[in-house]
């Protein structure tokens, strides 16, 4: 392998420096929230017939990877806030080459991981809310549900309606990702993913806007958008987070009546 010249050693050195200080700031970060969601925190019955295995499964399976990901977006906070301090005396240069090095994928990761959370709300409710009405209508119920990749809240109204804790859930989960979150990060999800997104801590994008007026009329908008601001983006995830724990604790407490009402019917069906 060969070696290294001299600026390829330099970058490299820079890097470490730069990964220390953001690491000894991650470390000493005073007053950030440490609130985790929890794990294996539901009772089913045990032993609980055959017909639960796919609810059982899937309770396990949804409910961590949505604990994962509220967790991961937590760490994203203090992480951006960590970088925001580091990056605060650095030059335009440098920021440059933090960017490229360690914040576009972390932003990138962490602007997206709202409406992530709501989209698996939505799909995990759904087919716990269809699985636990067997439950309540077994000698009716049928196993006809959305195939969609995508499941949308208005999509799986018709199977929760059973549940009370349902409409409590659905309130909690609808602030999450919405306009004032789009607005604020200039629609950065849909704009990565479709367009040309703003970018982190230094750098115009969007230099020319198509605008069509009201009246049909077709303008140029010249100037650009602004970088966004780590602190700022940490402040609006943090707002976010504040809705993704509330909608957790409305998923525990749907699952909760869901669990009551499968240990009823075991009861009922034992022997």
């Amino acid at each position: 392998m060969p070696e290294p010249d001299e600026f390829t050693r330099q970058q490299s050195d820079e890097a470490i420096r730069l990964y220390t200080a953001y690491r000894y700031a991650l470390d000493h970060s005073e007053g950030s929230r440490r609130l985790f969601m929890p794990y294996r925190w539901w009772t089913l019955p045990d032993p609980i017939s055959g017909a639960w295995m796919p609810y059982v499964s899937m309770l396990d399976d949804y409910a961590s990877e949505l604990a994962n990901i509220i967790n991961d977006l937590t760490h994203d906070v203090q992480r951006l806030r960590a970088w925001a301090r580091v990056t605060t005396t650095l030059t335009d240069e440098e920021k440059l080459a933090v960017s490229h090095e360690f914040i576009d994928a972390l932003g990138t990761v962490a602007l997206g991981r709202p409406y992530a959370i709501k989209s698996r709300f939505a799909f995990a409710s759904g087919h716990l809310c269809h699985q636990a009405n067997m439950a309540k209508e077994m000698a009716s119920w049928r196993d006809e549900f959305p195939n969609e990749r995508a499941l949308y809240l208005n999509d799986i109204e018709p199977f929760c309606t059973n549940w009370r804790k349902y409409r409590a859930f659905k309130r909690r989960v609808e602030p999450i990702a919405g306009k004032a979150f789009k607005d604020a990060t200039k629609d950065f999800r849909n704009a990565y993913n479709h367009r040309f997104s703003a970018r982190f801590l230094v750098g115009m994008s969007a230099m020319v806007t198509r605008i069509v007026r009201d009246d049909g009329r077709i303008c140029y908008g010249i100037g650009g958008s602004e970088p966004l601001n780590l602190n700022q983006v940490a402040d609006l995830i943090a707002t976010e987070l504040d809705h993704c724990y509330r909608a957790f604790e409305a998923f525990q407490a749907l699952v909760e009546e869901q669990c009551m009402a499968i240990a009823a019917f075991e009861e009922r069906h034992r022997g």
